[in-house]
């Protein structure tokens, strides 16, 4: 039966309604908006970005090379079993170690046949290396050293997105601070292009007047569209770090809109920098790494016990036994040995592959001094930074306070009749420029103090004093 029209609008709302609810609800919850001080934005940083994740992955794979290298110090056992239906012609002859012929065993009896018997065998092998001359020691100490390598690219990788996610904070902030400047520039501008447009009107001011201050407005209308576009982009830039949608990023951070106490720098410990750190790791990696090559060129000495039986179809003068004769292990031995080895002609490879790893080391220990001397380079950049924009940010209130009383005298004598609206136009893209200049030089301060904190290795204190 066909429904009726009634009835299928019906069925059309209720579709509508239970598709729209949750899409709607989904909605809601991705776009609430989410407040973070700089703290908790590095905080998420350190939750969420992948790389974190990866280094503490190489970490947990240096823990398991380790455990590996240890178990060189356990015995070896190695056991076999099968069962294998073959023929019996067996004759005499020398063949090179190979993998593909099988070998045979027992006399040669002359026969050329393809009749086939029963074979077995089953048996361990157990191989253990009581000293080594410290090879295996070097081997763990490599594995060791790998893995503090790995804790220090932990470190170093949690130190860069940390510096990373506050230099996006603070560079957000400076682009929020632009955006109210040049609102208030577009408010200004908005009020003195009524107040002429209404004085041309009237025909008290000539329409030359009322182009600039459209066009004026126009132009701070275009200056605040940048100012928000930063905005924008600047919050791309954070989103990725905290892992929040652009849109509901809002900062909440009153200390940085005001200046920083003039407390003490500490001094440069360059070597604990966590690139310092991490680099001087490598090092110690290439050194352990020569240690094994030096412990390498030496005898191997394995001591071996085999028990192992074997059961066979054949007879000895050639004849088969039949039935399953061969399929049970029924004939046994033993045997306890001591083996060396000793790779004679190896020493001219050796010896060329240490020269070669001495000199990593010492390309690696350059590096590290190249680390710390840039680090001593951006230390000293760093305090530069921040006296200079000390020094900015306290002569930009005396700008804002003069840009101010310009715009008033300008706007008076414009009113008056003694002025020019060019003059008004000038005095305040002059504010503008100075409310601007004031917000970003506060916040220059604290982007040199944590410039300086990075180079330091540790911008904790800088985050506390900057979420109080």
């Amino acid at each position: 039966m066909l429904a009726t029209p009634r009835y299928t609008l019906v069925l059309k709302i209720i579709v509508i309604i239970t598709l729209a609810l949750p899409h709607s609800t989904c909605a809601q919850e991705t776009t609430s908006p989410v407040t973070l001080t700089i703290g908790q934005a590095v905080e998420n940083a350190l939750r969420n970005y992948p790389s974190i994740t990866v280094s503490q992955e190489q970490i947990n794979a240096a823990a398991a090379a380790i455990d590996l290298a240890r178990t060189a110090y356990l015995p070896r056992i190695d056991s076999v079993a099968q069962v294998n239906r073959a023929t019996r012609n067996n004759v005499f002859g020398l063949l090179f170690p190979q993998s593909v012929i099988p070998s045979i065993s027992g006399p040669v009896i002359g026969s050329n046949n393809f009749g086939t018997v029963w074979g077995s065998a089953v048996g361990a092998l157990v191989t253990w290396e009581p000293f080594d001359f410290g090879l295996r020691g070097a081997n763990v100490s490599a594995a060791t050293v790998s893995r503090t390598r790995a804790e220090a690219t932990l470190k170093r990788t949690e130190f860069e997105v940390s510096v990373a996610t506050a230099d996006a904070y603070l560079t957000l902030a400076a682009a929020q601070e632009t955006v109210r400047a040049a609102q208030a520039a577009v408010d200004r501008d908005e009020i003195l292009q009524r107040s002429i447009r209404a004085q041309v009107d009237a025909q008290l001011r000539p329409g030359t007047d009322a182009s600039r201050a459209e066009a004026e407005l126009a132009a701070a209308r275009t200056q605040l569209a940048q100012a928000q576009q930063a905005v924008d982009i600047s919050k791309a830039v954070l989103a990725q770090f905290v892992g929040i949608q652009p849109q509901q990023i809002i900062l909440s951070a009153p200390k940085l809109l005001q200046l920083p106490s003039n407390e003490p720098i500490r001094t440069l410990d360059a070597a604990q920098n966590p690139v310092a750190v991490e680099q001087n790791a490598v090092v110690e990696q290439k050194k352990a790494e020569l240690q094994i090559l030096e412990k390498s060129y030496f005898p191997r000495f394995f001591a071996q016990g085999s028990a192992y039986s074997r059961g066979t179809g054949p007879n000895v003068n050639g004849s088969r036994l039949g039935g399953l004769n061969g399929l049970l292990p029924d004939t046994q031995n033993y045997a306890l040995g001591f083996s060396v080895t000793f790779p004679v002609f190896d020493f001219a490879a050796i010896r060329a592959r240490e020269r070669g790893q001495v000199a990593t080391i010492r390309a690696e220990t350059a590096r590290y001094q190249q680390v710390t001397t840039d680090l001593t380079a951006q230390w000293n950049t760093a305090l530069a930074m921040l006296e200079g924009s000390r020094k900015v940010a306290t002569n930009t209130p005396v700008q804002v306070s003069s840009s101010n009383a310009a715009v008033e005298q300008a706007s008076a004598r414009y009113q008056s009749g003694l002025g020019a609206i060019v003059e008004v136009a000038d005095a305040q893209r002059l504010l503008t420029q100075a409310q601007i200049d004031d917000a970003l030089a506060r916040l220059n301060v604290w982007r040199a103090l944590l410039r300086a904190a990075a180079t330091a290795g540790d911008i904790q204190p800088f985050l506390t004093g900057a979420s109080q």
